[in-house]
């Protein structure tokens, strides 16, 4: 944990200086993408879905076979990324073999060298902007660091499709992870779960609030504190 810790710290720091010389949104958004494809343990391609009318685009993908999966999606009219948007939560595909919900698009995923996922919706508020949508070549390789640092990207992400200074939030990225793995230690002692089902559980809470994960996740630390206290 310490040396994912050191590697966010330089990771997140490198991004946070590239950031500050970008201009405009499609600038932002392609340093996040980039970041997630070499930040999210697991991760080899990365990109954003947009929907447009009944299509779903590709946005700053990092390699092209992201956007022969968008365009799959468009054309099947179903997917993890439509997915994601429509059912408000992160898909999580660990095995593109294993996997039934979408059969023609999991086999068409592995034809291209893909055999895992994680789609995460980008939200603000009530708005559904988009889906951030991380590719692995192998099964089995996306772990629950993967789904916390995935989640922190995404919400930096939708930050910046609605024209804040993504940069600013972007420094504060490790110190947000630190606060949500508190948050979900607590809820694993406290409630006997595991760390996917704490997190799970963080998430939901987040989004039927309207609150920003780590909010939620700091909220409970200091629940939790004042309780010691006592």
């Amino acid at each position: 944990m310490a040396d994912i810790g050191r590697e966010l710290a330089r990771t997140l720091g490198t991004l946070a200086v590239e950031m500050q010389a970008q201009r405009g949104t499609t600038d932002t958004l392609r340093a996040i993408v980039e970041g997630a494809a070499h930040l999210v343990p697991g991760a080899r391609w990365a990109g954003i879905s947009m929907i447009q009318g009944r299509r779903v685009v590709a946005v700053v993908p990092t390699d092209p076979i992201v956007t022969k999966l968008d365009e799959l999606q468009s054309e099947l009219g179903d997917g993890p990324c439509l997915t994601a948007l429509r059912d408000h939560h992160t898909v999580h595909i660990a095995d593109m073999s294993a996997e039934t919900r979408w059969p023609e698009f999991t086999r068409k995923a592995m034809d291209v060298g893909v055999h895992c996922l994680l789609s995460f919706q980008l939200f603000v508020r009530s708005e559904n902007l988009g889906a951030l949508n991380l590719y692995g070549g192998e099964a089995g390789v996306f772990s629950d660091d993967s789904i916390d640092v995935g989640t922190i990207l995404a919400q930096h992400a939708a930050i910046a499709l609605v024209g804040s200074t993504a940069e600013k939030h972007f420094q504060s990225a490790l110190a947000s992870r630190d606060i949500i793995g508190q948050a979900k230690g607590i809820l694993m002692q406290r409630e006997n779960l595991t760390g996917l089902q704490a997190f799970h559980l963080l998430t939901r809470a987040s989004q039927e609030t309207n609150v920003k994960l780590v909010d939620v996740a700091r909220w409970l630390i200091e629940e939790h504190e004042e309780g010691v206290g006592r």
